[in-house]
């Protein structure tokens, strides 16, 4: 589903072996929920199971940058929006959002993903069928602002002494 040219996954139900001992979803968790919600998204542009069984071809994750803003407890609904933020024909840059059901901003995840070749394995081209889902959602999406958060490095931030 889409909402203003994102990808809107459906609820997702924070579980209790996510639950740490500070009695919130486990760092670790927030990736499970992001990309249970980008499996959805995989699915609508045409990968998933059923393609990696035809095509001997998947994605695989290269990099994921999760920026934690709210915590979520057990039971929590949650949902992800996602975009495209670039592509070529064998990678692509998502940016993905993850609410709460009250409508609240708990996550930001940004990753880049491959397309592989199992038979190397290697990167390889996506057939254009996928690269064109993937060109059109991309177009919609830079339509956009850019979100919050987008591109950010991890780091301390120092003051520089004036004098």
């Amino acid at each position: 589903m889409t909402e203003n040219g994102l990808f809107v996954s459906s609820f997702l139900e924070v579980e209790k072996g996510w639950i740490d001992y500070n009695n919130h979803l486990n760092m670790g968790y927030y990736t499970v929920v992001f990309d249970r919600a980008s499996d959805e998204l995989w699915d609508w542009i045409g990968f998933g199971e059923r393609y990696v069984a035809e095509t001997n071809h998947t994605t695989f994750a290269a990099e994921f940058h999760v920026r934690y803003l709210r915590e979520v407890k057990l039971g929590d609904r949650l949902y992800s929006r996602i975009r495209i933020i670039d592509h070529d024909e064998k990678r692509f840059h998502t940016f993905q959002e993850l609410y709460h059901e009250d409508g609240w901003l708990s996550a930001t995840g940004e990753g880049l993903t491959l397309h592989v070749d199992l038979g190397g394995p290697k990167v390889a081209p996506m057939p254009e069928n996928i690269q064109s889902r993937i060109r059109a959602m991309a177009e919609a999406n830079a339509k956009l602002p850019p979100p919050e958060g987008l591109g950010r490095s991890v780091g301390l931030r120092r003051k520089v002494a004036s004098g």
